[in-house]
């Protein structure tokens, strides 16, 4: 097979907490939408409103506030293209740019010096059984087995990598990685995460209908970070992002899209790919 690259789409929504809505690459729409009447009227406090799209989770995943400060508040749009919000600790800008199958979104983030944070691209996807996480074999995974704090170390890729039917399972990951490729048949969709000296991770959440306890549906999050753990409150030494001396911290988001197509018979034998 050959890759063919995809042209990349992204939309987001300032108003209601800077969301990403849409993300279309290699001929689909790779962001999960669920029906949530609260998420438009959220403020900031409330208990997390499950919309799907891509929420900007600041500056903690789990924890107080639940899934951080930034998506509850409306963000506001530059003439430039930024798109940024103030909380009460921190001021989160970012500004997104596309070129063919390609997107950067730069990152900019402003507190006092030494303010510890985390942040993740919380993306959830729309992935059908038999889709594939990419990681690179052997590197460390810290698991949450119950859906707290606690994590037990091991190795990707744990029976972490496959998305199946919905089994009534939910199980969380936070992986030593600063990229990922999600494979959805011939689809491919590649995130990487580039901050310095920061500790960067991708986090996943592979809800296939374990979660809530009540009511449970599918929810499949891959998610890049700044940081190591799910919840602020737990971070230990180097498990956080840290404001330096200069009172701001940059990183980027670059996310990637092509197709796989079969090769002419012609040419079979004659190229490779790798994930």
């Amino acid at each position: 097979m050959v890759s063919a690259p995809a042209p990349l789409r992204i939309e987001t929504d300032p108003a209601h907490g800077g969301r990403w809505t849409s993300l279309r690459a290699a001929g689909r729409e790779w962001l999960r939408h669920r029906s949530e009447p609260r998420r438009p009227g959220v403020r900031p406090g409330d208990a997390f409103a499950d919309a799907g799209g891509l929420e900007e989770c600041v500056p903690t995943v789990r924890g107080t506030p639940d899934h951080g400060d930034a998506w509850s508040r409306p963000w506001q749009r530059a003439a430039d293209g930024t798109e940024s919000a103030d909380c009460p600790d921190f001021r989160i800008g970012r500004r997104i740019h596309t070129d063919g199958d390609r997107a950067v979104a730069d990152y900019r983030l402003t507190a006092e010096p030494g303010y510890r944070f985390l942040w993740a691209a919380h993306a959830l996807l729309d992935l059908a059984p038999g889709a594939r996480i990419g990681i690179t074999d052997g590197v460390p995974v810290r698991r949450y087995p119950d859906g707290g704090d606690r994590w037990i170390p091991c190795a990707w890729p744990s029976g972490l990598d496959r998305i199946g039917p919905d089994d009534g399972t939910a199980v969380g990951a936070v992986v030593d990685t600063r990229q990922v490729s999600v494979h959805d048949g011939t689809a491919v969709l590649r995130l990487a995460v580039e901050a310095g000296d920061q500790p960067v991770s991708v986090a996943l959440w592979r809800n296939l209908g374990g979660f809530p306890e009540h009511h449970p549906y599918r929810s499949v999050g891959v998610e890049p970070m700044l940081g190591r753990v799910f919840g602020l409150a737990a971070a230990g030494e180097g498990d956080a992002a840290v404001v330096p001396a200069g009172g701001e911290v940059r990183w980027r988001l670059t996310v990637t899209a092509h197709t796989m197509t079969d090769v002419p018979n012609n040419q079979k034998g004659t190229r490779t790919w790798s994930c």
